[in-house]
């Protein structure tokens, strides 16, 4: 067999391990002792709305899904004050990416992204032999202006994931406006918003206004996977002109989205009460990581979504020896942060256990 030459150079994503292998592997005889907070889930679960929404569902499960997600466009134009026609549905935010990789990039072509941004931009400019120019970061926040001045006539997107993962720094909407304003046509701005219902209200910039005013250069990204904790059914989903959507859905397979997720999402976006104890959650969680590090003197960045990171020195180790202790962490040796963790806000109790732990380990 003869596959594209390139396929094997690209990075494979490394997953976490399950709770279940981990306990396995130390010995440990309850896998509910051990406090994963890895991943940036939801702590909370899902939106009770959502699981009743999913039984029901489960029933008609022998059928196909709806193709278009068409009562859930439905339900997302009318909250984000858009049309239906702006909406693309994606099994995740991440196939949304490689949607566009599909769309815009090919050999030759580019895409620029920010040093220490979510991998998948990279790994999706490799699986279409394509380059991923980076820029370098300032005080570990997107330098818009760098990115900007790194764009070559074969750039064809210009990424921005805003808070970003893995570092939780923000853009302000002052620096997206002045980055807008001077972001060439030709180039496609995406704006990954997965973090978005985490951010305070005052800190959000309105993106969805540009698209409302019909500027075709724009996307933006979002997902159930954070704030309403449905990241075990891979639902995202993208806002921006109708022209792009159009060519987004020729990269799309029929029934891209699952029948269980779109049931839970429709659910999900009617209980404002579950993303409001999940922003109080992730609040008061920053705040006590926050005060406790800083009593410890360890240095990490202050965070505008739903985990922050810290530097422990050697954070492959300090990853090793939460493990023994029932934690699971992030190491960051993957995005070149080899002293970094990354850590997932969780519940009170979550938080005091893992920091009496990181205390202990350091």
């Amino acid at each position: 067999m003869k596959a594209n030459e390139w396929i094997s150079s690209v990075p494979v994503y490394e997953p976490g391990k399950p709770i279940e292998e981990v306990a396995r592997e130390l010995g440990f005889a309850d896998a509910a002792e051990i406090i994963k907070v890895a991943s940036n889930e939801n702590e909370l679960g899902p939106s009770p709305k959502a699981v009743e929404a999913m039984g029901a569902a489960a029933g008609e499960m022998h059928r196909y899904p709806d193709g278009g997600g068409f009562y859930l466009k439905q339900k997302l134009a009318n909250k984000l004050g858009v049309k239906p026609g702006n909406l693309i549905l994606g099994n995740g935010s991440n196939e949304l990416i490689e949607f566009l990789g599909h769309v815009f990039l090919q050999p030759g072509a580019n895409l620029v992204m920010s040093e220490c941004a979510f991998v998948v931009y990279r790994l999706v400019a490799a699986l279409f032999n394509a380059e991923a120019i980076v820029a370098p970061m300032k005080n570990f926040t997107h330098d818009l202006d760098a990115m900007l001045a790194a764009v070559t006539p074969e750039t064809r997107m210009i990424v921005v994931c805003n808070p970003n993962n893995p570092t939780g720094t923000l853009n302000r909407p002052e620096e997206i406006e002045a980055f807008l304003e001077k972001l060439p046509d030709p180039v496609l701005a995406v704006f990954d918003e997965a973090y978005f219902e985490l951010v305070p209200d005052e800190a959000k910039a309105d993106i969805l206004k540009h698209i409302r005013a019909d500027r075709e250069n724009i996307i933006v990204l979002r997902t159930f996977s954070k704030a309403y904790g449905l990241a075990g059914l891979r639902l995202g989903y993208g806002i921006a002109h109708e022209k792009l959507i159009t060519l987004l859905n020729h990269a799309r397979q029929p029934f891209n989205v699952n029948a269980m997720a779109l049931a839970a999402a429709r659910a999900a976006l009617d209980d404002h009460e579950h993303i409001e104890r999940t922003r109080d959650m992730v609040f008061q969680g920053l705040e006590l990581f926050a005060e406790k590090l800083s009593l410890l003197g360890v240095e990490f960045l202050p965070s505008f979504a739903n985990f922050i990171l810290v530097k422990t020195g050697h954070g492959r180790a300090v990853f090793s020896e939460l493990q023994k202790r029932k934690v699971i962490v992030r190491p960051m040796d993957g995005y070149g942060l080899p002293d970094w963790i990354r850590i997932t806000i969780g519940t009170p109790e979550q938080n005091e256990a893992v920091l009496l732990a990181l205390k202990e380990v350091l």
